[in-house]
């Protein structure tokens, strides 16, 4: 039989046969695709929040004309839904957002952070905050660091504005061309609330407390921390140093050593932070792929004016900052575990319908005899 050799050319080569580079460009494909994915969920979330935004302008426009009340927001929902019954959005209440939406953002809202952020995350915002410039903030800290809504509102509830980069650094010195992202990382104080911990614990239970709630504290910290070991080991001169907890942060290329304090931080703590950053910067860190280690003081409260002073007189980058925990008095007014189960327990059991009894079983014959006598006079 005659073999058309041309045909057999083209056939795709067998999964056997790949050639080495093909693992790569399936690689870069997927890359493309999910990047696009991306983008186009992205543009089409802008394009919501923009039309939600300029239906808030017509609203707010209409009524500063007009000088009409909300009532005419109720029609103005029904309206809608009537007009677009496969399109959610239009309730009463959305549309009061996207007027709040517009008279927040009088700019044209594509040019604000807000505007790549989940409607949902908006609402939220709009909700808890009051002036612009918080507004801002959590909107582009959302952004950048791709907070879901449960972690923006935690943040909110914690005012995270007001301690951002408000602890103790001498970064503007040691590191200059990067102080402005380090110091973001500098929070004063830490809420470390979620440890369970009270103001009478031992710091190795403080450690114990942090590595056990190791996702919720590096949340707290920020994007970009990865775990490297706590009690971390070192070696010198054949005496062993051990660090409360050693960290990586993927996007910074850099060490960072977290000491821990129960109680007040004095100055000299900040000198044994600094020979532990030194101790990582010239046995743990690669020169040449990592930056120098920066050093974080975390204790129970400092005196502002003598840790300064001992930043200052180091060559490392340092940090000293507070951490923050419920007090026993505020303890008290949470309820604890066991009443959460017993309150959800209760909820069930409201809801459940009572098992359906059995029927009395028919008495004996001679049990009804007896209580047949027992009944004549």
């Amino acid at each position: 039989m005659h073999r058309n050799t041309e045909a057999e050319a083209t056939i795709p080569a067998q999964l056997g046969t790949l050639p080495s580079w093909y693992g790569d460009l399936l690689g870069e494909v997927k890359e493309t695709v999910a990047g696009a994915r991306l983008r186009a969920q992205r543009a089409v979330n802008t394009e919501l929040v923009q039309m939600y935004w300029q239906i808030g302008k017509l609203i707010l426009a209409r009524q500063e004309q007009e000088g009409w009340g909300t009532k005419v927001v109720g029609r103005l929902a029904a309206d809608l839904k009537a007009a677009f019954p496969n399109q959610r959005g239009f309730s009463r209440r959305n549309l009061m957002y996207m007027h709040k939406l517009a008279r927040t953002w009088p700019e044209p809202i594509v040019q604000q952070p807000a505007a790549q952020l989940p409607w949902g995350h908006i609402m939220l915002l709009l909700d808890k905050l009051d002036t612009r410039p918080d507004l801002d903030f959590y909107a582009t800290e959302a952004v950048r660091n791709g907070w879901s809504r449960d972690l923006l509102s935690r943040f909110v509830h914690q005012d995270l504005h007001l301690s951002q980069g408000s602890a103790a650094t001498n970064f503007a010195v040691t590191v200059p061309e990067g102080s402005a992202a380090l110091k973001d990382l500098a929070r004063d104080p830490y809420r470390l609330d979620f440890l369970g911990l009270d103001k009478h614990h031992a710091e190795h239970e403080l450690e114990e407390a942090i590595v056990a709630n190791m996702v919720r504290f590096l949340t707290e910290l920020g994007v970009g921390f990865a775990f490297v070991g706590r009690q971390y080991p070192v070696l010198i001169g054949g005496e062993e140093y051990r660090i409360d907890l050693l960290f990586y942060h993927l996007k910074l290329h850099r060490y960072f050593v977290f000491e821990l304090k129960t109680k007040d931080v004095r100055p000299e703590h900040v000198g044994k932070l600094n020979f532990y950053v030194s101790v990582v910067d010239k046995m743990v860190r690669d020169e040449e792929r990592d930056d120098p280690t920066i050093g974080f003081l975390v204790g129970t409260r400092h005196n502002k004016a003598a840790v300064q002073l001992a930043l200052d007189a180091s060559n490392n980058p340092l940090a000293v900052t507070n951490y923050s925990t419920l007090s026993p008095a505020d303890r008290e007014l949470v309820p604890t575990e066991e009443d959460l189960n017993r309150v959800v327990q209760d909820a069930i059991d409201a809801v459940q319908p009572p098992e359906p009894s059995e029927p009395p079983k028919p008495p004996e014959p001679q049990q009804a005899q007896q209580a047949q006598q027992a009944q004549e006079p």
